[in-house]
């Protein structure tokens, strides 16, 4: 039977609660009641043919009209007679709407939410009515969330850690759980001399809004003695924050940069030059040391497509950046150590020269196997050896 039930129109209704329409009317929204809903009953051919079927019916539907108004009209059949039947269904207030989807304890939080926000923050209340179902998610800890809100009114751009945020109840983990949802209420409330426009997301949270963020670092090794910052002639791995890094300023012939720590670990010494512990993709902690531009970069990452990818992002940052190790010969030389990539890139890499795209092309369209890879750090170290060799000597 195709006939709506009451299941079906508390499923309408639930339907307006899903979409945020119920919640927002609590909010000062448009209102929607009266709202007809829809109703599909018997035809009267179904009327005349299961007319014990529609008694059932009609008493499925006025057993559970608490909270909707049924409209009836009358149907004189030639056999029946005249039989009243329902043509209409109504729900007439969104009190009755809330009692029908068992809403009304949610109404109820939310309508306390707009209560304590238009009393504190009444800028916000249109955001509660955009986005009731999240605010109602919020309940628990919308208080908090407003009392941040409070504080970053009186104190903009604060230059703080988030850690120093001193809020009765609230620690920097829980902003930093609720980031995205601050940086909404935080838009609406901060002017906008106190908003760098500039920085957008959960990792741009902190520049957005004048607190300090965590220092970018670089992990670095000289591997030449007369490159080393301080006297002494040990092995330095050094790990600096990136304003240091910009600063230092060597005079390095060569870069290295390798995305393996036992292989960045491992580097053998080299005149002129230094490897930079990459580790995967974002360059910006390098993008200001202009240092860097006086000597050859060279890129060695794993013979894969993401390894391409990682390439060609770095050159975004510096263009004349050569690949290490790259190249078809090295993985047709190791296949025994070949892998397979979990999730391979596929889109094009329009940085990569000619050699590069083509090993490229053939790594994505699987031309030596399913998703192969070569991880860098299975490379015979004989290789690396003979590289560097060839790098070194004079054209």
């Amino acid at each position: 039977m195709s006939w709506t039930t009451p299941e079906d129109l508390r499923g309408q209704v639930r339907r307006l609660w899903d979409r945020g329409l119920l919640p927002a009317a609590l909010a000062g929204g448009d209102t929607i009641f009266p709202r007809r809903l829809v109703l599909k009953g018997p035809s009267s051919r179904e009327l005349a043919e299961r007319f014990d079927d529609v008694r059932r019916w009609i008493a499925r539907l006025e057993k559970g009209a608490e909270f909707y108004r049924v409209g009836w009209r009358t149907v004189n059949h030639r056999i029946l007679g005249v039989n009243a039947v329902p043509d209409e269904i109504w729900i007439d207030s969104l009190d009755d709407a809330l009692g029908l989807i068992d809403k009304r304890r949610d109404a109820e939080r939310f309508a306390a939410l707009i209560s304590l926000t238009r009393e504190r923050r009444p800028e916000l209340s249109a955001w509660l009515a955009k986005r009731p179902l999240r605010g109602l998610a919020l309940a628990d800890d919308w208080a908090r969330l407003l009392d941040i809100v409070d504080w970053l009114r009186r104190h903009p751009r604060p230059d703080i850690y988030l850690r120093q945020v001193d809020v009765p109840g609230v620690h920097s983990k829980f902003i930093e759980r609720h980031r995205a949802v601050l940086s909404e209420l935080f838009d609406l409330v901060m002017p906008l001399a106190a908003v760098d426009a500039s920085a957008g997301g959960i990792g741009g949270f902190c520049r957005r809004y004048g607190f300090r963020d965590k220092p970018m670092r670089v992990r670095f090794r000289t591997l030449d003695p007369d490159l080393s910052p301080f006297t002494t002639t040990a092995d330095l791995d050094m790990t600096l924050t990136r304003d240091v890094f910009d600063r230092l300023a060597l005079p390095v012939a060569r870069v290295f940069i390798t995305e393996n720590e036992v292989n960045f670990l491992a580097f053998p010494p080299v005149s002129g030059t230094v490897v930079i512990f990459g580790a995967g993709y974002g360059f910006d902690n390098l993008a200001g040391a202009e240092w860097l531009r006086v000597g050859e970069i060279h890129y060695w990452g794993d013979i894969d497509t993401h390894g391409f990818a990682i390439l060609n992002q770095l050159r975004r940052y510096f263009p004349d950046a050569a690949s290490f190790l790259m190249d078809e010969p090295t993985l047709l030389a190791h296949r025994v150590h070949w892998g397979t990539e979990p999730n391979p890139e596929t889109g094009d890499l329009e940085r990569l020269t000619p050699e590069e795209s083509a090993l490229y092309d053939a790594l994505r369209r699987n031309r030596w196997g399913n998703r192969i890879r070569l991880e860098q750090e299975k490379i015979g170290f004989n290789c690396v050896a003979s590289a560097l060799e060839r790098l070194s000597r004079p054209d």
